[in-house]
């Protein structure tokens, strides 16, 4: 594989239009009288203290970008201007004295520790100045700078130059550039000397794109292929043969009879590393829309729907048929379950597994071996595009979705229409389930996804639960728990919008404690006046839960009247201990079906519907009223025409 490249194809690929340059280092080091010398090609007799702002033009290095270099100084008074200066950089020349060995020094005594303490992201150039002046006694630079360089992994490159003799002076800048457009970090690890995982993966895809006929090799035709897409340019016969018999030469398996294997295209882009090509590797990822971080350009996996606050998107068909192959053909044991290692398979494309941390690591429900069905795969993906669609589509794209986003989501009616139209459309439905600590939302949950409330750990944060539903008419819908703390509801109905998502809310207590069911009550009046006040009403249900105990007979009466009052069904009992669960999960998708239903209605909520009512008959009154009169009017003028013709 070649890496000619057109001219400005660094530029626009790593969307860099400029490099800033910063260069630092203790006084007297040779920074300004470095800065001088590249721009002059000379040695400066008298240099300024600090100098200006220096550009280099856009041709001035292969990659034409523009180069700006900012001199500093290192004196106290000026450090909240060096501050600054190190935090636009894009890349850091760190500069020391060949001849004074205390400058060296200062490198790891301080310079480098600040530049970890201002938490600086650029890549960092060791440049020792002066190399004219340097003993020749003194130990190489390899030895020199081998355990600074393993201390601080942010040093992209060290280079020594000399300004007055015009040693490897363009070659510090270029290797800043370089830092910055090719950076090495993201692609390799220096101390394992093996590419990065999330390379290795990035790579994968691209090796699996290129593969047209699957065959896991790629032929002579299709690197020739991927060589035109990437690089512009084709590879000659000789050229093929020659890079074949380089990766067979050292890693056997890199090359079958039908052409390089994936374990070559890998060992290819390792060996171009490790000579410095690393231009050859960041061409390809840029090619194929990958940004500095080894993920897809945000421009590609934008969401590019605008949705009101309570319309949320959901997987097409189209994507729902792709998923389902997928899964079946990453089932290898055929058990209609994926396991974790298969699981991690099918993510090996992506920049990692998406669901191996909250909120998806343990939302599912799972077999004893820890396998996941086909029903919750497909749950954890609603999950993802009901909480992250951006996150949901790149991932759709990384194992293997060719289509827009625009044939892989579709938007659901607002439910505010569905109210009006009194059902709705939607086959995911999200409920809020709220309730005191202690009172069970956990093990609802849990008994959701199989599993037993012990099973969960202890946490202070939001908790979810996905998976299918069967309804009475035989068809699936999909439910998303999400466990509100108690701790959080507060701040959560701070925002106007926060129940726009929320398709159906569960009020759980504990059927033998009265303070959980005061509880309980409290937040359903809360969430009730919310809606009211915000137009998000939301079908609301109590649950009783820990039927299988002593219940509270005064909070058995309460919970009764209160739901009474407010409209709404009368609390439903379960036991997840029993594992009576009284088709919960059944009736809370059923309330979200009927989203004009089930509304709890406030005291406050009830003398604003009086008023409105009221008003509207007054309105209705008057209107009725002025039809009257002006038919009166109308009668009178009619007959005060007919008196005045016959006279």
């Amino acid at each position: 594989m070649a890496s000619a490249t057109s001219p400005a194809m660094a530029a626009n690929l790593a969307g860099k239009s400029g490099v800033r340059v910063v260069v630092i280092g203790d006084p007297g080091t040779g920074k300004s009288s470095l800065i001088v010398a590249l721009a002059t090609e000379q040695f400066p007799e008298n240099v300024p203290r600090v100098m200006p702002p220096t550009r280099l033009p856009a041709d001035y290095f292969p990659d034409r970008v523009p180069i700006t270099i900012i001199d500093t100084s290192s004196s106290p008074e000026q450090k909240p201007k060096l501050i600054a200066e190190c935090q636009a950089a894009d890349a850091v020349v760190l500069t020391y004295a060949c001849d004074r060995p205390a400058t060296l020094e200062r490198l790891s005594s301080f310079w480098l520790p600040e530049l970890r303490r201002l938490q600086l992201k650029a890549p960092v150039i060791v440049v020792g100045c002066k190399l004219d002046l340097r003993d020749e006694q003194q130990v190489s630079l390899e030895q020199v700078m081998a355990p600074i360089m393993q201390s601080f992994r942010e040093i992209e490159t060290c280079i020594e130059c000399s300004a007055l003799r015009q040693i490897q002076v363009p070659e510090v800048f270029y290797y800043a550039q370089k830092a910055v457009l090719h950076p090495t970090a993201p692609l390799f690890d220096q101390e394992l000397q093996s590419l990065k995982p999330r390379c290795v993966r990035a790579l994968k895809r691209i090796f699996i794109i290129c593969d047209n006929d699957k065959d896991g090799a790629l032929s002579d035709v299709e690197l020739n292929e991927f060589q035109v897409r990437c690089f512009s340019a084709p590879l000659q016969p000789t050229e093929i043969s020659g890079v074949k018999r380089v990766v067979q030469e050292k890693m056997p398996e890199g090359v079958n009879e039908t052409g390089l294997t994936l374990t070559g295209f890998l060992f290819l882009h390792a060996l171009f590393i490790e000579k410095g090509r690393l231009e050859t590797t960041w061409t390809v990822l840029r090619k194929f829309g990958y940004d500095n971080d080894i993920k897809l350009r945000d421009d590609l996996i934008a969401v590019p729907i605008k949705r009101a606050p309570d319309q949320t998107l959901e997987l097409t068909s189209e994507v729902v048929d792709f998923l389902r192959g997928i899964f079946n053909m990453f089932d290898i044991d055929n058990d209609g379950a994926l396991l974790p290692a298969e699981l991690e398979d099918l993510f090996s494309t992506a920049p990692e597994n998406p669901w191996s941390c909250d909120p998806y690591k343990d939302c599912a429900e799972k077999n004893v071996l820890g396998g996941l069905s086909l029903e919750g795969f497909l749950s954890k993906w609603a999950l993802m595009t009901l909480l992250d669609p951006t996150n949901s589509y790149a991932n759709l794209v990384y194992v293997g979705y060719p289509g827009e986003f625009s044939s892989a989501f579709t938007v659901t009616r607002k439910r505010r229409v569905d109210r009006k139209k009194q059902q709705t459309q939607r086959n995911i439905f999200q409920c809020f389930v709220f309730g005191a600590r202690g009172s069970g939302k956990t093990s609802l949950l849990q008994s959701f996804i199989g599993r037993q409330p012990s099973d969960a750990l202890p946490s202070n944060s939001e908790r979810f639960a996905t998976n299918s539903v069967e309804m009475a008419d035989g068809t699936r819908k999909t439910l998303i728990l999400r466990e509100i703390p108690e701790g959080d509801v507060r701040s959560i109905l701070s925002d106007r919008e926060s129940l726009a998502p929320c398709d159906v809310a569960v009020f759980v207590y504990d059927s033998c404690d009265e303070y959980s069911w005061q509880r309980a009550r409290d937040l359903l009046v809360q969430v009730a006046t919310h809606g009211e006040n915000t137009g998000y009403e939301v079908p609301c249900l109590i649950v009783a839960a820990k039927d299988d105990l002593d219940q509270s007979s005064q909070a058995l009466q309460e919970s009764t009247r209160v739901s009474q009052d407010m409209g709404i069904e009368t609390p439903i009992p379960i036991s997840v201990k029993l594992r009576d669960l009284n088709n919960i999960f059944c009736r809370i998708v059923h309330a979200a079906q009927l989203p004009h239903l089930s509304i709890p209605e406030t005291e406050a909520g009830k003398t604003r519907r009086q008023y409105r009512q009221l008003l509207n008959r007054s309105l209705m009154v008057v209107s009725v009223g002025a039809a009257v009169a002006v038919v009166g009017l109308a009668a009178y003028r009619v007959y005060a025409a007919r008196k005045n013709s016959s006279s």
